[in-house]
């Protein structure tokens, strides 16, 4: 079988505009030409995102508390509801063909657990899945957050994965059903290094995804906000 070609891109602290802007670009490029896939992990600013089954009480804040706490809100296409996307999280969105051997919505998104349990093992932390729930999971909470679009079997959105980060946020929302959520940092008692979170989310996914390990990496300088 020919071997998948991926394009990663570590975008540093990207707005959440800015990237989805990017995933419409990269989306209506592996759509037409379906040579290359892409892998963008990035972190975004303090943002909540709704998905497509969000209730309007998802966000807890008012109007004045979003805006004293910096936090922006978007409407987006992904699946899923309310989730918090900022600073110390690694986000992980996928630009990637389906087709034709892969046109399973319910296998990409366990591929996508599969991917970041392979990831939390590489940092000596279990997880699980919960049957009926997306996402991963550890003794102490949820650790990572996932939410798709396909569009004529191409991927956007993804996953957002607490590594560092301030879980203060999901005070203000109603993530998950109210499931605890946790972190890396929280779990292992100590700050991690994002860049080696990357590498190893990015060899679990060439390895998940069967894509070729011989293109190196694309670093792209960050994207100020």
């Amino acid at each position: 079988m020919l071997q998948r070609l991926l394009e990663v891109r570590r975008l540093g602290r990207v707005g959440y505009a800015d990237a989805l802007r990017l995933q419409k670009e990269l989306e209506a490029e592996v759509i037409a030409e379906r040579k290359r896939d892409y892998l963008l992990l990035l972190e975004h600013p303090h943002t909540f995102t709704l998905g497509r089954r969000s209730k309007e009480n998802g966000i807890l804040a008012s109007v004045e508390t979003l805006e004293k706490l910096g936090i922006d809100v978007f409407e987006t296409n992904r699946g899923g509801k309310v989730t918090y996307h900022g600073l110390g999280q690694v986000i992980g969105y996928p630009i990637v063909s389906l087709s034709p051997d892969r046109e399973d919505v319910h296998r990409y998104v366990r591929d996508l657990e599969d991917v970041l349990m392979r990831t939390m093992l590489d940092f000596g932390i279990e997880s699980f899945r919960i049957e009926g729930l997306t996402g991963v999971h550890t003794a102490e909470g949820k650790i990572a957050a996932i939410g798709v679009h396909i569009k004529r079997w191409v991927t956007t959105h993804g996953f957002a994965l607490n590594v560092n980060t301030d879980l203060s946020y999901y005070n203000w929302i109603i993530a998950c059903d109210g499931e605890p959520v946790t972190s890396m940092e929280r779990v292992l008692g100590r700050e991690i290094d994002p860049k080696e979170v990357e590498d190893r989310l990015e060899f679990n996914f060439r390895e998940v995804f069967e894509h070729s390990f011989n293109a190196a990496p694309l670093a792209v300088d960050a994207v100020s906000v």
